[in-house]
């Protein structure tokens, strides 16, 4: 019988993977690591550039990064063509997934939209994963057997994970919003950069450098997930194709295991050989994306920009980061795998957020790999951007907060200041910086 090895993956994850010929447990987990020099990325620049106002919408249009293409209701099964427009990449994000494309044998959804699709396609959702693990005696995390994610459904009965009772780090992480995730992506390592030295020491946050899978592991930083798991949007939607549907790619070629036990191709579970998708269907489930436009403001009143200097004032906007500019276009980003379209270059966009992590007090416990030099991510959280917040009722990395006002009292640790100084204000000026957060 071929050896099983259990690998830590840039996702967080741990995976039980074959190592067969040639291959090795530290092969396959030095994957996982970035590799090499951090590239120089050209950040936009006020005084020599000209900058435009991101589009945005909750539309399902695109931003113009990808033509729009055929009428969506004209597309089907027979007749999409992945990577040709916006709508054909939307058909391919929205496309349920069955046993026979490869889904499983432990999975979380069947389709791309049923974790982001509030308002539209690529907005966030109630959908929330669940993760777990324990500590051991030096205090160092460890995972469950089958990766700290656990799977909350399954292709057969007899597979279906669930939570050892010894393994009591437990957490969920809901759905993060996806619209208006290329130009995310296109900001500029050195903005990211800039934007967490001018932070004042007490609320500095931490940039993490991670690999882009698709470029032999070149580092970035991180920016999406709430872990900052992952730089680009291709590693991103190849993660979440295994992680959360079960299907591997040639950048997550090997199956997820159940709690440990080995259920992919061969075992009797799985029908499909690995990789059970070519990697295209990860690339239009990047480009959807990077076609998205950003989410679109309520209506700005003066009392809601009376919020908004409230808002400033009390310091929340050290890490809700209102603007971001994108590199300019023709920078050559992700590690030299993507190339910044006029699309989204040289764009001003408003995510109200730093995209660093923090330790607010509001850490799962789960770091974003095993191993002593990620032990402090467990305490962080990626800053959660405001945008689009008027769309969502379940708020915070893990969904548990169910209005604003709650949202903003589990703020602690670096946050608690600020907090207080929230806390501080008259109840008229609280009222305006509700409002303004209702215009988001």
């Amino acid at each position: 019988m071929k050896p099983w090895v259990r690998l830590a993956t840039a996702a967080g994850i741990a995976s039980t993977a074959l190592v067969g010929p040639g291959s090795t447990a530290d092969d396959r987990a030095r994957r996982f690591q970035p590799s090499g020099q951090i590239q120089v990325e050209s950040a936009a620049d006020s005084r020599r550039d000209f900058l435009s106002a991101a589009p945005t919408g909750f539309d399902n249009r695109t931003n113009g990064f990808d033509p729009q293409g055929p009428e969506f209701d004209t597309i089907d099964e027979d007749n999409v063509e992945p990577l040709r427009s916006f709508n054909d990449n939307r058909f391919v994000f929205e496309e349920v997934e069955s046993a026979v494309d490869g889904l499983g044998p432990t999975f979380n959804a069947q389709s791309c939209r049923e974790c982001h699709q509030n308002v539209v396609t690529g907005g966030a959702s109630q959908v929330a994963e669940h993760r777990t693990g324990r500590l051991d005696a030096s205090g160092g995390f460890f995972e469950s057997l089958g990766g700290s994610l656990i799977h909350s459904r399954a292709t057969h009965q007899n597979i279906v994970e669930r939570v050892a009772f010894e393994d009591d780090v437990r957490t969920f992480r809901i759905s993060t919003n996806t619209l208006g995730a290329g130009f995310i992506e296109s900001v500029a390592n050195e903005t990211l950069l800039a934007i967490r030295d001018a932070q004042p020491e007490a609320l500095r946050g931490t940039a993490i450098m991670v690999p882009v899978l698709e470029a032999a592991s070149a580092p970035r930083l991180g920016r999406f997930g709430w872990k900052n798991q992952h730089a680009s949007l291709e590693s991103f939607a190849a993660d979440a194709y295994l992680n959360e549907m079960g299907i591997t790619t040639p950048l997550f070629p090997d199956e997820n295991t159940s709690a440990g036990k080995f259920v992919g191709y061969g075992s009797g579970y799985d029908r499909v050989p690995d990789p059970e998708d070519d990697g295209v269907d990860v690339v239009a489930f990047a480009n959807f994306m990077r076609s998205t436009k950003a989410p679109s403001r309520g209506r700005v009143t003066g009392e809601v920009v009376a919020g908004e200097e409230l808002f400033n004032q009390v310091g929340c906007n050290s890490c809700h980061v209102a603007t971001l500019r994108t590199a300019r276009p023709g920078t050559r980003i992700n590690g030299g795998a993507f190339t910044v379209p006029a699309a989204l270059g040289n764009k001003l966009f408003h995510p109200y957020s730093d995209f660093l992590l923090h330790d607010i007090g509001t850490g799962d416990g789960i770091p974003l790999l095993p191993g002593p030099e990620y032990a402090g991510t467990a305490r962080q959280i990626r800053t959660a951007p405001l945008w689009a917040l008027r769309t969502r009722n379940r708020l915070m990395h893990d969904g548990l907060s169910f209005s604003k006002q709650e949202a903003i009292a589990r703020h602690v640790g670096q946050a608690a200041q600020v907090r207080d100084r929230y806390d501080a204000l008259a109840d008229e000026q609280r009222r305006l910086v509700l409002l303004f957060l209702d215009s988001l």
